[in-house]
């Protein structure tokens, strides 16, 4: 499979491929023309009282959250099977805003379609 991660203020680039939005709310200070976005996939982000409750405690709660929000996932299908096919056959970059990179919902995500 073919799946990155980047933060969606960094420059555009031919190499992402297929640039999904993961971020249930918009990044600020983005203009959705500027943002070149192939798809926002909203649904498939953690539930605004997930995030709220992580983001309390980003540091302690990151193994809870991973839990959390796989339990969340298992909701969602029909939209990580259409994301699996996209990446099978070119590649995919999901976008997020999030400022740390090792500690985000993107690399649960990442992971989970990975492993189909």
């Amino acid at each position: 499979m073919n799946i990155y991660m980047k933060r969606i203020y960094t420059a555009a680039s031919e190499m992402d491929g297929k640039r999904i939005l993961v971020d249930r709310l918009w990044p600020r200070g983005i203009k959705k023309a500027d943002a070149k976005i192939d798809l926002w996939a909203k649904e498939i982000t953690p539930s605004t009282e997930l995030r709220k409750w992580y983001h309390q405690d980003i540091e302690h709660r990151w193994d809870e959250f991973q839990q959390r929000y796989k339990a969340e996932l298992l909701e969602q299908s029909e939209m990580l099977q259409h994301l699996r096919k996209l990446a099978q056959h070119e590649k995919v970059t999901l976008m997020t805003a999030a400022k740390n990179e090792l500690h985000n919902h993107v690399v649960v995500l990442k992971q989970i379609l990975e492993q189909g």
